[in-house]
C-alpha cells in the first residue's frame, strides 16, 4: 500500500468511527446498518489494493461519496435530515433535486469508476478506447452496483420499518440519479483514460 492509501483509509476510518458513535447513541439503527456496509466494502477495497490498480480519482470519489452519505443521516436541516432537504426545487410534480439525489449522482458515478478499474484489464483496446462499448461495458455495471443498492435499501426497510429510505417513487428517482452519475462517470473515463493502455493508466 502507498502513503496516498493509508492517508484515505484513515480518513475512511475516522469519517465510520465518529459518525458510526454519533448514530449508535442516537440508536439510529438504520444507518449503524450503512456504516457496517461501508466498513465491509472499505476493507474489500483495502484486502484487493495489490491486485486491483485502482485510480486515485476512484478512491478519492469514493472518500467523498462515503462521507456525503454518512452526512446526510446525521446533519439536521430545519426539522428535518440533509438527506430529505431539497437543495434546488427543480420540480413542483417531484421532489426533485433533494440532497439523496446528488448523493446518487456522485456515489454511483464514482462506482461506476471502480467498475472501470475492475473491468479495465479484461476490455480491449478498442473497447477501452469506443464510448459505445465503454458505456456498455462499464455503464452497466455501474447501473446493476446502483440496482444491488435499492436492493440493500429494500432489506433496510425490512430491517428497520421506520427507516426514511421511501417507496417506489423514492427509488425511481433513485435510479435515474444513478443513470446521471454513470453518464458523468463514462465521459470522464472516455476523456481521461480512453486513449491510455491498461500499464499507463495512474491517475
Amino acid at each position: 500500500m502507498k502513503p496516498f492509501h493509508w492517508v484515505l483509509g484513515a480518513i475512511n476510518l475516522a469519517l465510520l468511527l465518529g459518525f458510526g458513535a454519533m448514530y449508535a447513541v442516537r440508536l439510529n439503527y438504520e444507518f449503524i446498518i450503512y456504516v457496517a456496509v461501508i466498513l465491509f466494502f472499505l476493507c474489500l477495497i483495502a484486502i484487493s489494493l495489490r491486485r486491483i490498480e485502482y485510480t486515485p480519482a476512484a478512491l478519492i470519489s469514493l472518500t467523498i461519496w462515503s462521507a456525503m452519505h454518512l452526512a446526510g443521516g446525521a446533519v439536521p436541516v430545519g426539522a428535518e435530515r440533509l438527506y430529505d432537504a431539497i437543495l434546488i426545487p427543480l420540480s413542483t410534480t417531484y421532489p426533485v433535486l433533494r440532497y439523496d439525489q446528488l448523493v446518487h449522482i456522485w456515489g454511483f458515478g464514482s462506482a461506476t469508476l471502480v467498475m472501470y478499474c475492475l473491468l479495465r484489464p479484461s476490455l480491449r483496446e478498442q473497447a477501452r478506447n469506443n464510448l459505445i462499448s465503454l458505456s456498455i461495458v462499464v455503464g452497466m455495471a455501474g447501473l446493476g452496483v446502483g440496482a444491488f443498492n435499492e436492493i440493500v435499501e429494500f432489506v433496510i426497510t425490512v430491517v428497520t420499518p421506520e427507516s426514511g429510505v421511501g417507496g417506489y417513487l423514492n427509488t425511481a428517482l433513485d435510479l435515474c440519479s444513478d443513470l446521471v452519475g454513470v453518464t458523468w462517470a463514462i465521459l470522464y473515463i472516455h476523456l481521461r483514460y480512453g486513449t491510455l493502455s491498461v500499464h499507463t493508466v495512474k491517475k
